[in-house]
């Protein structure tokens, strides 16, 4: 998995007042959790737009009073109105210990059913996963070349070796739908459908206009 470093400053109070004047600052009030302590520090609101924002995902090594920890983003709080970011969790990664994160989607391939004009329809794009930090991938790689119409890969397709997948088995990821109705003509299909339909309002009105002008 790609790394980034960035650099925070101990909190001196934790508290409100505290984190509001941080964030007038220009800083995001962070906590580090995950080792023997918890550690609460604030960062510079410039430096998480690489990480936020974006769909990849980092090992994030934190350089906090002089240490460096390995780490990644599990919660990030946004103000309601705004959209800034109001404060960042941090899970100190430990060798020993699998990482549960999430890891975006990569398709490949060319689906046989979209070449049919079938539409690919990608509904999961991120995935959760549970493995050690030296087996975290950049992203899940997932071929579509074996789906026609009507398909779908589904997590319990998926075979990543040293990871382990957390969302249901039959979490759909990809698929191919139909992308337009496909009428089958057949001999005398158009005559019963005419014979089968409701008449129009205007028709019935119409025939019991007939029937009153018969009877006078």
């Amino acid at each position: 998995m790609k790394q980034v470093s960035l650099s925070g400053s101990l909190r001196e109070n934790v508290g409100k007042k505290d984190a509001k004047k941080h964030r007038k600052e220009g800083n995001v009030p962070c906590v580090m959790y995950g080792g023997k302590e918890q550690i609460h520090f604030v960062a510079s609101d410039k430096a998480f737009r690489k990480l936020i924002f974006t769909p990849e995902v980092y090992i994030v090594n934190l350089e906090i009073a002089g240490k460096t920890y390995n780490t990644v983003i599990q919660d990030v709080q946004y103000h309601p109105v705004t959209d800034n970011i109001l404060h960042i969790d941090f899970l100190e990664i430990q060798p020993e210990k699998p990482v549960n994160i999430g890891v975006p989607v990569k398709v490949i391939g060319t689906a046989p059913g979209v070449l049919k004009g079938g539409k690919l329809i990608l509904k999961t794009r991120k995935l959760k996963i549970l493995a050690l930090m030296q087996h975290l991938p950049d992203e899940i790689t997932v071929s579509i070349d074996p789906l026609d119409i009507g398909d779908s890969v589904k997590v319990k397709d998926l075979a990543v070796e040293n990871i382990t997948f957390m969302d249901s088995p039959n979490t759909i990821i990809v698929g191919v739908r139909t992308a337009r109705v496909l009428v089958e003509e057949t001999p005398g299909a158009e005559g019963a459908s005419a014979e089968g339909a409701a008449p129009a309002e205007g028709a019935e009105k119409g025939k019991e206009g007939e029937g009153e002008k018969e009877k006078k």
